[in-house]
């Protein structure tokens, strides 16, 4: 992805940190999207970008099941995006 894109993304994000994951496929986005989870504080929020369809079940499934909190997703042309928080006492 270039670098003006990047800046687009995070100029319209609430998130704390966008991951793009555009253009990989399931079960990839996920494994992405806890690997960089780790790396965030507990309550930060995570944006997931991806054009995976799967991911709108794939994502709120993994948030059940590891206690981190889905925000929602929105569709943007071909890309979604998908809000994750990290539960809180978890750095």
């Amino acid at each position: 992805m270039d670098l003006t894109r990047e800046r687009q993304k995070a100029r319209s994000s609430p998130a704390d940190e966008i991951l793009d994951t555009v253009g990989l496929y399931c079960p990839i986005p996920i494994i992405r999207t806890a690997e960089r989870m780790k790396r965030l504080a507990g309550g930060a929020v995570l944006e997931v970008i991806s054009d995976d369809r799967v991911i709108l079940i794939d994502m709120p499934a993994w948030c059940r099941s590891t206690g981190n909190a889905f925000l929602g997703s929105r569709q943007e042309g071909e890309e979604f995006r998908l809000l994750v928080r990290k539960k809180e006492g978890h750095a």
